[in-house]
């Protein structure tokens, strides 16, 4: 069916809320009267502030470590004590579930601190700074194009997985991100999950005078720019890369913003690589750096005091001054932020590396953990990704193969305890489902209509190019993943655009991407859009999914069609030419294109009408439903337009008026295949086909309450029938 695209409409659905509890907990003790100081771990502090050199750091480093010791002692011997009472604990230690959780950060960023972090941390009973519970997290990403989009679902789901704290993304993006990171979140109905978008575009004036050689391109750079971006009363912010994993609770990087002291605004990871020594090739010359410089896979921004810190015209004069040498930059923000810490060391907090494992070939992520189970933040900042070279790397990629085809409906649960902003469509939506008689042998299927499905849409790239006349069209289709194999025929017998709405697992749907991926048909085609709409319930949303894939055409016209049709070679030429000659940009018509089937999974598709009637005349073809409907291809176009009219045409587009237009020398052959599960359950269950003719009825009679005598002459039509 060929039809003008029309308005969309908005769908509210169901939620599923799932409590999920990690396994690990903070225990922090106090018996009597004791308390445990938190000690200074770093050099910048009040005790070490006065000694220089190296000598004074060993000695500072000294009476560090006996305080430490000192203190254990102390601990120890208070704990060999019989307890007073369960009243001597302190309040974090009480067992009330989740209410009673704190979060913190081990270790220091500090290269001689670090060493003292080492038998500091040898109690788990020291005092650390703690998050509040129902404190929210700002995480800030930039993130631009169909990959890009796709790859930062994952880190998303591992933050999401072991988050106890309310979060607020901020996402810097290009029109193409936002419109799919937007569906996303917006039908993924995370609790307790804000999202921002700032458009990347409005931006790229502020960096594009800066030559970079990096991939990410003009992107690499909006990092520098994220005080001018994000809300002026924005104090502190998690900055991430796309291609990062979190291996624990962010809420526990979160914490280290307490650590920071004097001057310091930034907290960085050292670079793992030997990049900014300047030794890996004859020649190489890298941008200035402090000792290996920092990675900015992960950056803790305290905004407010950047701001203070004139931080614009910090990186701007010094990446002016740099670049009259270096002429462009070779890692994009990473090279500019490194070149303002070699000028102001004073600004950086050193963050401990388990805080980002960079992933790349011949870094030192191996010395960033005895164990990969101590591990927090992995970076997979090679270009090589998950084919990196690691002792470790079957342990990585499972981690991050977890969260990338792991159930994002089961991140859907509820923070207890933590008051959250008032939805107005989730409380409409709970207040439409209370009223549903869970006793109706239909409760399931009226139910179903509430749920919202997640959407990812436009999963691979995308490119079109409209048409200068207006008479572009798109194939519209939806499927599962058992007819993933009529994708490529469909693209050989259609070269026009599509538009496919796929009903898929998270799992299914990291498949299906490797499929395609591995198909020389399909990625030779850029103007396919492939739109997954996520697993849930127990029905196949047929209806839903070919909205989905509607909503997305960008072409004045589209061809409505069922993913086991194979459309005639030419047909994307010959309905663009029959726009033109039905003048259908003024006049409402429909065009219906015969459709015929063959029982033979094996089919010679007929190049022609010539050979489609000889093959009719086999036998090899038949009308399509012709024992149910009971006529066949010979008779008059008419009967055919009578029966489509009332079994197959979308029961709108009749009700809209539109002229239906039999093409006469079009024609499309289902394809044969096994039953789906649906369709099976159809057959067999008669309480599920009792539920699907009464909603019919209640649809056809919610239509004629709508479109008045319209709907009531074809419904009394096809009751005739």
């Amino acid at each position: 069916m060929l039809g003008m695209c029309r308005g969309r409409r908005k769908f509210l659905a169901a939620s599923l809320v799932l409590l999920f509890i990690p396994a690990l907990t903070w225990l922090y003790l106090s018996v009597g009267s004791f308390q445990v100081k938190p000690l200074p771990l770093s050099p910048l502090e009040a005790q070490s502030s006065t000694l220089v050199g190296g000598a004074g750091e060993r000695q500072a480093l000294e009476l560090r470590v006996r305080a430490v010791e000192e203190e254990n002692r102390a601990l120890r011997r208070e704990l060999s004590r019989p307890p007073r009472s369960p009243s001597a604990r302190l309040p974090n230690s009480s067992n009330h579930g989740n209410q009673s959780r704190t979060h913190s950060e081990e270790g220091t960023g500090d290269n001689e601190g670090q060493k003292a972090a080492a038998v500091g941390n040898s109690s788990d009973c020291v005092q650390q700074p703690v998050v509040d519970k129902c404190e929210t997290i700002h995480v800030a990403i930039v993130c631009a194009g169909y990959n890009a989009s796709r790859d930062v679902v994952t880190l998303v789901k591992s933050v999401l997985f072991h988050r106890r704290n309310p979060l607020h993304f901020h996402f810097i993006t290009d029109s193409i991100a936002q419109q799919i990171l937007s569906s996303l979140f917006h039908t993924w109905m995370v609790p307790a999950v804000k999202v921002d978008f700032y458009d990347a575009d409005e931006l790229k004036s502020e960096v594009s005078w800066i030559p970079n050689k990096h991939y990410s391109g003009i992107y690499g750079l909006m990092k520098l720019v994220l005080t001018k971006t994000l809300p002026s009363d924005l104090q502190r912010v998690i900055v991430l890369d796309t291609d990062i994993t979190f291996a624990t609770d962010i809420a526990e990087l979160w914490a280290v913003f307490h650590k920071f002291k004097g001057q310091q605004v930034l907290g960085l990871v050292e670079n793992q690589s030997d990049w900014y020594l300047g030794n890996l090739w004859k020649n190489h010359r890298p941008w200035p750096a402090l000792g290996r410089g920092f990675n900015t896979g992960v950056i803790l921004l305290l905004l407010d005091r950047l701001r203070k810190l004139r931080w614009e015209q910090m990186w701007r004069l010094t990446a002016e001054r740099e670049l009259m040498s270096m002429l462009s930059t070779s890692l994009a923000d990473q090279d500019i932020f490194n070149a303002v810490i070699k000028q102001n060391p004073f600004l950086v907090h050193q963050l401990p590396c388990f805080w980002n494992v960079q992933l790349s070939d011949h870094t030192r992520s191996e010395k960033c953990y005895k164990d990969v189970s101590d591990l927090k933040v992995i970076h997979w900042n090679s270009p090589k990704k998950l084919r990196v070279k690691n002792k470790h790397v079957e342990f990585f990629r499972n981690l991050y193969l977890t969260f990338l085809e792991y159930d994002g409906n089961l991140l859907r649960r509820e923070l207890f305890g933590c008051p959250s902003e008032a939805d107005h469509n989730s409380e409409n939506l709970q207040k439409t489902l209370s009223e549903l008689d869970e006793d109706d042998p239909c409760y399931e299927f009226r139910r179903e209509r509430f749920t919202v499905h997640r959407t990812h849409l436009y999963f691979l790239h995308y490119e079109y190019e409209p048409s200068s006349d207006n008479t572009d069209v798109t194939l519209v289709a939806q499927l599962s993943m058992d007819r993933l194999q009529m994708l490529e025929a469909i693209c050989k017998h259609w070269e026009g655009p599509i538009s496919l709405a796929l009903y898929l697992s998270d799992a299914e749907a990291q498949q299906f991407l490797r499929y395609a991926q591995g198909s020389e048909v399909l990625m030779s085609r850029g103007n396919v859009g492939y739109h997954i709409v996520y697993k849930e319930g127990q029905f196949y949303p047929v209806n839903l999914l070919r909205n989905v894939a509607m909503r997305q055409v960008n072409t004045p016209y589209m061809f409505l069609s069922d993913i086991d049709f194979l459309p005639m070679y030419g047909l994307y030429e010959y309905l663009r030419k029959s726009v033109v000659q039905l003048d259908m940009a003024n006049n409402k018509k429909a065009l219906v294109v015969p459709a015929f089937e063959t029982l033979r999974y094996r089919l010679s598709y007929p190049k022609s009408k010539a050979e489609l009637l000889s093959q009719l005349d086999m036998g090899t073809l038949f009308t399509f439903r012709s024992t149910i409907f009971s006529f066949s291809f010979s008779k008059r176009s008419q009967q055919y337009y009578e029966q489509l009219k009332l079994n197959v045409f979308p029961f709108l587009i009749s009700l809209q008026e539109y002229e239906f237009v039999v093409l006469p020398n079009a024609y499309m052959i289902h394809m044969p295949h096994a039953p789906s599960f649906d369709i099976t359950k159809f057959r067999s269950n008669k309480q599920y086909r009792v539920c699907l003719k009464t909603l019919k009825e209640e649809f056809q009679q919610n239509m004629s309450r709508r479109y008045g005598f319209a709907a009531l002459k074809y419904m009394t039509a096809e009751n005739n029938s």
